[in-house]
């Protein structure tokens, strides 16, 4: 009975495939961002905050899958049931990146020879849990507290919110949840505007600076959807997918706004995208009409289906093209890797799917059925 009251929720389609779309835009952004020679020519310019956009979407489907269920859901049950969604792909991605490691020897990453095998078996081993590592354990040398795979940096702040959700955000009322939302917004704002780079980039380092980066990018967006989730008066809105997907393709591949004398003017554009038109793509996607056409059912399934592994899974293969692109020549045009780019965008592609259908599925069925054996037990 108990199994049967926990079951998995009908999902919002359209905040699925949303997630896929930002997915991809990512692993696009992390392609081209290997030829960038600064912030302000980077194609796909503000694709990293799509990282913002999953906090948002996170926030409130959290809200909607387990808000209602506190009354017959213990805490144990609720960061188990977390665990078990976000771990095992946690875990492949940090062996996908121990198994590439050494591969990775190049200009780009000029120490990985001197790296001894225990010191990265040590790393993965602590990736696989997604405990931070401190700087003095970086064996790559870009800063990151996940050196094998480096968006783990966002699970860990995902689920830094799940536990205070579970916690005490849960027990918020509205109003107060509210005034939490406005100060958080306030200070991605202030944030935002006054960074030195005039952007929201940074929280993947284990110290006090990129922590307070990690904990700003991570408050309103979360907290942020949790309130829209209890707040909102759902409409049907037709085409959402479509309409939403442009929208939001269009934030995260924007220009860089304002010049390097103005850096203000793009953290401004930030901050308000994030405080403002990601809030009002997830209320469009949650709205979405349920009556859509096969070809476009099978798109939204097929983006939420691949979207998380491929979040987690394709950053290895990007230290890959790093690797690559920093032995050509100096000087060779950027057009000149367009067949590896291809290669690397595809192949993370069906490495997710891969992952998905092989790994995760299977892994996530054998524990919902352990899970069973035990509450009947």
């Amino acid at each position: 009975m108990e199994a049967n009251m926990l079951s998995t929720k009908p999902h919002y389609p359209v905040l699925d495939a949303l997630r896929g779309v930002a997915a991809i835009t990512v692993l696009a952004f992390h392609i081209f961002e290997m030829h960038a020679t600064s912030h302000h020519d980077q194609i796909i310019n503000h694709g990293y905050l799509a990282v913002d956009f999953f906090f948002l979407l996170s926030g409130y489907v959290i809200g909607y899958a387990y808000d209602d269920r506190w009354h017959q859901m213990s805490i144990g049950q609720f960061f188990r049931r977390r665990i078990e969604r976000l771990q095992p792909m946690v875990i492949i991605g940090m062996l996908i990146g121990g198994a590439l490691y050494y591969f990775h020897d190049s200009p780009a990453f000029p120490n990985i020879h001197a790296v001894p095998v225990w010191k990265m078996l040590l790393v993965m081993l602590v990736g696989c849990t997604l405990l931070p590592l401190p700087p003095s354990a970086d064996i790559r040398g870009w800063g990151e507290m996940h050196p094998l795979n480096g968006p783990g940096w966002s699970l860990f702040f995902e689920y830094i919110a799940n536990i205070l959700y579970g916690l005490f955000a849960r027990k918020l009322s509205k109003k107060i949840l509210a005034i939490v939302v406005g100060l958080a917004a306030a200070m991605l704002i202030h944030y935002a505007v006054t960074s030195k780079n005039g952007d929201m980039v940074g929280g993947w380092t284990f110290n006090e600076t990129q922590l307070k980066v990690g904990f700003t990018r991570m408050l309103f967006p979360f907290f942020g959807g949790l309130l829209l989730c209890r707040t909102a008066k759902l409409i049907k809105v037709k085409h959402a997918f479509w309409l939403c997907s442009l929208l939001l393709l269009a934030i995260l591949a924007m220009p860089r706004i304002g010049s390097k004398q103005q850096l203000w003017m793009n953290g401004l554009y930030e901050s308000l995208a994030i405080v403002l038109v990601f809030p009002l793509i997830v209320y469009l996607g949650a709205s979405a009409d349920a009556a859509t056409g096969r070809f476009s059912s099978r798109i939204t399934k097929f983006l939420g289906d691949i979207s998380y592994p491929l979040y987690i899974t394709h950053y290895p293969l990007i230290y890959t093209y790093a690797a690559w692109w920093s032995r050509q020549p100096k000087g060779t045009p950027a057009k000149e890797a367009l067949p590896a780019a291809l290669l690397c965008f595809f192949s993370a592609l069906i490495i997710a799917y891969a992952c998905l259908k092989l790994y995760d599925e299977p892994v996530r069925r054998w524990l919902k059925r352990k899970a069973l054996k035990t509450v009947t037990a």
